[in-house]
């Protein structure tokens, strides 16, 4: 049986609900927050809410040769956002670090990490270097 086709596209016109709207601009500060923390620290930044077919990378960073894939994570307190780290989202964030590898030959030769960022209410983000490894 055939498909109908709805005429407004079936549902692609309709406005985010504001609760996605609220978390993606949460995110989006968190990422800022995180980034201006690792500018300081000088870390470049490589690239921003990469993307892969099998996973994104909120940032990616780089000091000297040492080249660093850093999730970010808002939550109400530092506790919160550490255990939102989960082991799922750790090995698609590993998959997604091999597809970078994959598309960027000239980072194979550097050495690697993960890092985590949490982020928290009227505080300073919080950096975590190693917080995880691609062994999992």
């Amino acid at each position: 049986m055939a498909r109908r086709i709805e005429p407004d596209g079936g549902g692609l016109d309709r406005a985010p609900r504001p609760e996605r709207q609220v978390a993606f601009r949460l995110g989006l500060s968190a990422e800022t927050r995180a980034a201006a923390l690792l500018l300081a620290k000088g870390y470049r930044i490589v690239a921003r809410r990469w993307r892969s077919p099998v996973g994104e990378i909120d940032l990616v960073v780089r000091r000297g040769r040492l080249l660093v894939f850093v999730e970010v994570k808002a939550r109400g307190r530092f506790d919160d956002a550490a255990e939102s780290v989960t082991k799922r989202q750790r090995r698609r964030i590993v998959a997604a670090a091999e597809a970078w590898l994959a598309s960027h030959a000239d980072d194979l030769a550097c050495d690697i990490r993960f890092d985590a960022v949490l982020v928290a209410p009227w505080r300073l983000p919080r950096h975590v270097p190693a917080a995880f490894d691609a062994t999992l």
